[in-house]
């Protein structure tokens, strides 16, 4: 016979299986495989915004919260790593850049990115000369700015040719000009007798010669095909290549990225590298990548095909299709060159357009254009609106790229249609260029950011890089937050500046709307993939002009660690050496961080000493004023870049 008791202990056990609490919640995500603890976490979730520790299991938080109560998740198999007491955010997305691109090529360019002074720029390109064989060339292929340098100019073509008289260099300069040295004339076969390209200008001297400057006049497609005809990497160096930069960027604490296209980026030809790293199980970053089409007059037929061979969201967390852009016709496409005229759009713009995002509409593919000023985006408004009568764009994250000099009518319209806008730190490059052209009070809501979350809209932040600006996600957010730019000028008022954590919100969960992920990362949350970066500095207490120094210590993605410094340095994988062997990163490195001597800046003080060559005599008188402050491999490493020769004080 069954006692009224065994039924009442039946049904509890029952009631347990049925309705989760605490006990079951355990049982049901076991024990983690990594528990991080001791740190300071800005989960960037509003329900549990700070924590001590999370623990990790399969790739994903299953406990965020007090160290003692994720400690509840140990086993004996569990990793445990003391945090310090560090500061720690969820990954860093990037809602626009060009890492596919940029990878394929990161291991031939030698990186201005952060570099303070022309003095050292110079002597890194001395060096970069040196080690590079013929017939290859130097690149030095974005990422800086004039601005950024002490002297405020940038390198002469006569100085170029001095300290390299046989080897190309190829430098280009934001989306405005390119310097190409003798050498690199005599490489492109550029003549007295060739002509100005459709869409660029040679400039020559008073005989007809080529001087070596070409300009983008009004798009930088000059710029991309005479860079396009240097000699590339074989497959697997670019493989090589990829990981390095992938690497590099995670050292940043980037963990995902939207890939934006680009010029010379065939689909998918040239996405055959990135693809064989993710069947590989090699990718470092999340990404998911947008198609650019290649060809004027031909944009309809490229994603006409595009849209049998793949859908949007095909892929895995890793690597997934996002859909079209930035390029989605030619005519609509206003690359932005501050100290020119704004170009106008044909008249054709509308007529080219419309078919493109009828197609994209249909298929259900959400798109991006890349649109800089207000006039274009207008025009593009105009045309979105009329197809989304016809086909309503309900539910499709479709997007306005840059949008620097956007009215509020345009921001309300794009509410509307349930868009959203991407911003990157352009700004912090060609500040000083904008502000020369259309005067402070237009500067000052370049791009209106407050405004446009005010109205609603879906809001993210990128680079934009590798070419018109950094790749350092911490050069993006000291924009944001201090309104600089990196040569220094402030251009916003409070007014359209942001919080810390309202920048940081831009770089994380706000993006993740940009690849159809919301709720998936951005946060350090329960349930969501485990991307993280371990700070080297408190991002939250730091002074403003050290925000853009910032890097990370430990990044995980999808709780393995695939990148480690200081006291972390052995939890990530080793890369192989870059590839070739006289690669600029195996010398320099990326993004160049300013070193600290006892107070001053060390780029600033080489600038002031003018001393790209002759520092025998500045770096004795000198020494006593910095060098102790530097360790001696610092030390050695810096005046070695300047091309100098007293490296033992």
């Amino acid at each position: 016979m069954v006692s009224r008791r065994s039924i009442v202990v039946a049904g509890a056990a029952m009631a347990a299986r049925l309705i989760p609490g605490p006990a079951k919640a355990q049982t049901m995500t076991e024990t983690a495989d990594l528990i991080l603890f001791n740190g300071k976490i800005a989960t960037l979730d509003r329900t549990n915004p700070q924590a001590d520790a999370v623990a990790i299991r399969d790739g994903r938080f299953v406990a965020v919260g007090a160290t003692a109560d994720v400690m509840a998740h140990a086993g004996p198999a569990t990793r445990k790593v003391d945090l310090g007491g560090r500061r720690v955010i969820p990954g860093l997305i990037d809602s626009h850049m060009h890492i596919i691109r940029g990878g394929l090529n990161y291991n031939m360019e030698l990186r201005w990115d952060g570099v303070r002074s022309l003095a050292q720029a110079m002597g890194m390109l001395k060096r970069q000369v040196e080690r590079t064989p013929a017939p290859q060339w130097v690149r030095v292929v974005g990422g800086f700015t004039a601005h950024q340098f002490a002297e405020k100019r940038l390198p002469t073509i006569e100085e170029i040719n001095a300290v390299a008289p046989d080897t190309p260099v190829f430098i280009l300069h934001l989306y405005d000009r390119a310097i190409l040295n003798a050498a690199a004339l005599r490489a492109v076969g550029y003549t007295k007798d060739t002509s100005d390209p459709p869409g660029g200008e040679i400039m020559r001297d008073r005989h007809g010669n080529p001087t070596g400057l070409l300009v983008a006049r009004p798009n930088a497609t000059i710029l991309y095909a005479t860079l396009a005809k240097g000699p590339k990497l074989p497959p697997e160096y670019q493989k090589n290549s990829s990981r390095h930069f992938m690497r590099e960027v995670n050292r940043l604490g980037v963990t995902s990225v939207i890939d934006a296209g680009g010029g010379f980026q065939n689909y998918p030809d040239d996405y055959a590298i990135i693809e064989e790293l993710h069947r590989d199980g090699e990718l470092t970053v999340r990404i998911a990548y947008n198609l650019f089409t290649q060809k004027p007059k031909q944009e309809l037929a490229d994603f006409a095909s595009w849209a049998r061979q793949v859908k949007p969201g095909q892929g895995d967390d890793t690597y997934r299709h996002n859909g079209a852009g930035e390029m989605l016709v030619y005519t609509a496409a206003d690359f932005e060159d501050f100290r020119v005229e704004r170009p106008d759009m044909p008249a054709s713009m509308e007529d080219d357009l419309e078919p493109v995002v009828r197609l994209l509409a249909q298929n259900r593919w959400p798109w991006r254009l890349h649109a800089t000023y207000n006039e274009t985006i207008t025009r593009a408004l105009d045309v979105f609106e009329k197809v989304n009568r016809d086909v309503p764009f309900a539910g499709l994250h479709w997007i306005i790229d840059h949008a620097e000099t956007i009215d509020d009518r345009n921001i309300d319209r794009i509410a509307a249609l349930g868009g959203g806008i991407a911003v990157q730190h352009r700004m912090a490059y060609q500040g000083e260029d904008f502000v020369a052209r259309y005067g402070e009070r237009a500067a000052e809501r370049s791009p209106p950011i407050r405004r446009m979350l005010a109205a609603g809209v879906p809001v993210g932040a990128g680079t934009d890089a590798t070419r018109v600006a950094s790749y350092n996600p911490w050069v993006s957010l000291s924009w944001l937050v201090t309104g600089r730019t990196v040569g220094g000028l402030s251009l916003y008022p409070a007014a359209n500046r942001l919080s810390r954590e309202e920048a940081l919100r831009l770089w994380t969960e706000a993006n993740a709307w940009f690849s159809t992920e919301t709720g998936k990362k951005g946060q350090i949350k329960e349930g969501q993939l485990a991307d993280l970066a371990v700070l080297s500095d408190d991002y939250f207490s730091v002074d403003d002009d050290a925000i853009q120094d910032i890097a990370s210590v430990l990044t995980l993605l999808g709780g393995k660690p695939v990148h480690g410094d200081a006291e972390f340095k052995g939890l990530a994988p080793p890369l192989p050496p870059a590839m070739p062997d006289w690669s600029p990163v195996r010398a320099f490195g990326g993004y160049q961080k300013r070193v600290e001597a006892g107070g001053p800046r060390t780029y600033a003080f080489a600038a002031a000493c003018g001393c790209a060559n002759s520092c025998n005599v500045h770096g004795h008188a000198h020494a006593g004023a910095w060098t102790a402050a530097l360790p001696a491999a610092d030390a050695r490493g810096f005046w070695g870049a300047l091309g100098c020769s007293c490296w033992a004080f």
